[in-house]
């Protein structure tokens, strides 16, 4: 018994372990995020900083799509297949770019149709051209970082983000001093030159290490080879994040520009209220996936600390939200203070719903965890565009988390099924993955 008990304590001192990393990670990120946001509006005004931000999104959210499974695909492939490493990242860089390179240039035709506040995309081809730019580094850039791993090389990973996150903020310092009448673009520009220097640096430590970087020619045969799991995870990962990426641009043109600059501070500052289940329940899916005879045992830990961090979390909001918004400047604490109060209350059915997600991948049931993550994803979309033009901010804010209590009353029962109390089902585990025995 005691054996069992030390072994438990350690799996679980390694569970937090882990989790605490991610949330170091998460934190490190969004400090730096924090300062690049809070310089932007102290060199432009409230509406090119929400222009920018809508943009921003936008590209996140178009790049991502570009990706189709390929960043997925290079980490299951370039281990298995060392001679062909350098076809590989050629073949899914050329597909992530061309297939980035099609939704940016519709997306700048179609925009001006549906808002005013993207205008700027009509009948402007260099401003067409300077998005879809942006677009497809993103996504050629977040295809190469999966590349990384693959390789095995978190390390290069690490410093080209590490460079990208500094290079745009000093590009964004230095066009403080010139270009703060050009609006959002400017500051949009920075992310793109900021992917430029990222992938020159990368490349010059590279070559300073004794590497050397090799462009080999296509392998086509690829696209037919593309798993399905890989595209099942890229679908059930795009519609989890498909809220945060595409409410931006929705408080854009329901609402205003200058309105989104407000709301983005908001939505970054819940970024880390929202981070403590997702980075809880990665490392719970880790872990389940290596050793599902404790899952239930550590599903119950990792709700208790979600619970009790989210509590704390929203104690921080409700009394702290003016102060932190009001570092930005007084007319976004003005605006959006209620508003991130009340989206910090997401936090508990957010719970459920990263739990939920968590407990299907374990299972392998990866079909039915996408089919819910969107239908939720689109329902957290609707219940907010349908609340922001009711009630401007606090509309969407209360629609969305209306939203995603909806998905977690839905996602409950498989919630309580896995903590093991009251459960009528065992669970076997097998070559494919996890499955019920009545």
């Amino acid at each position: 018994m005691r054996l069992n008990a030390f072994i438990r304590n350690l799996a679980n001192r390694e569970l937090l372990l882990n989790a605490a990393s991610m949330v170091g990670t998460t934190v490190i990120t969004a400090g730096l995020g924090f300062v690049y946001w809070w310089l932007a509006a102290r060199q432009f005004p409230q509406e090119a900083v929400g222009f920018a931000s809508a943009l921003i999104s936008a590209m996140s959210l178009l790049g991502t799509l570009g990706m189709v499974g390929m960043g997925t695909l290079l980490i299951g492939e370039l281990p298995r297949q060392p001679e062909q490493r350098a076809p590989l990242i050629t073949t899914a860089l050329l597909v992530t770019g061309g297939v980035s390179v099609v939704l940016s240039l519709l997306f700048g035709l179609v925009a001006p149709w549906f808002s005013v506040e993207f205008a700027v995309f009509a009948g402007q081809f260099g401003t067409i051209v300077g998005f879809t730019a942006g677009v497809a580094l993103t996504a050629v850039t977040l295809v190469l970082d999966q590349a990384m791993i693959g390789l095995m090389r978190g390390d290069l990973q690490l410093w080209r983000n590490a460079i990208f996150a500094i290079s745009k903020l000093v590009v964004l310092w230095l066009m403080g001093f010139w270009f703060t009448r050009s609006g959002g673009m400017s500051i949009y520009t920075t992310w793109t030159l900021g992917n430029v220097i990222s992938v020159v640096g990368l490349a010059a430590i590279v070559m300073l290490l004794g590497g050397r970087i090799r462009a080999g020619k296509p392998h086509w045969g690829i696209l037919r080879d593309l798993p399905g799991a890989a595209l099942g995870h890229h679908a059930l990962n795009l519609a989890l994040q498909l809220p945060a990426l595409a409410l931006p641009v929705i408080v854009t043109t329901i609402l205003s520009a200058t309105l989104n600059a407000s709301f983005y501070i908001s939505w970054l500052l819940l970024h880390l209220v929202f981070a403590i289940p997702y980075t809880l329940t990665t490392v719970l899916y880790a872990a389940g996936a290596a050793d599902y005879t404790a899952f239930a045992h550590k599903i119950r830990l990792t709700l208790s600390l979600a619970i009790g961090l989210g509590i704390l979390s929203n104690i921080v909001l409700w009394l702290g939200a003016d102060i932190f918004l009001g570092v930005f400047g007084r007319a976004y604490a003005e605006q959006a203070s209620w508003s991130l109060r009340i989206m910090g209350l997401g936090v508990f059915p957010l719970i459920i719903k990263d739990h939920f997600v968590a407990v299907r991948r374990v299972r392998n049931d990866i079909p039915r965890a996408a089919l819910f993550a969107t239908v939720g994803s689109f329902l957290e979309l609707g219940f907010a565009a349908i609340g922001a033009s009711i009630g401007g901010l606090p509309g969407l804010s209360i629609g969305l988390v209306l939203a995603l209590c909806v998905e977690a009353v839905c996602m409950m029962r498989d919630v309580y099924s896995a903590t093991g109390l009251g459960s009528v089902k065992r669970w076997r585990v097998g070559r494919m993955g996890v499955s019920s025995v009545e």
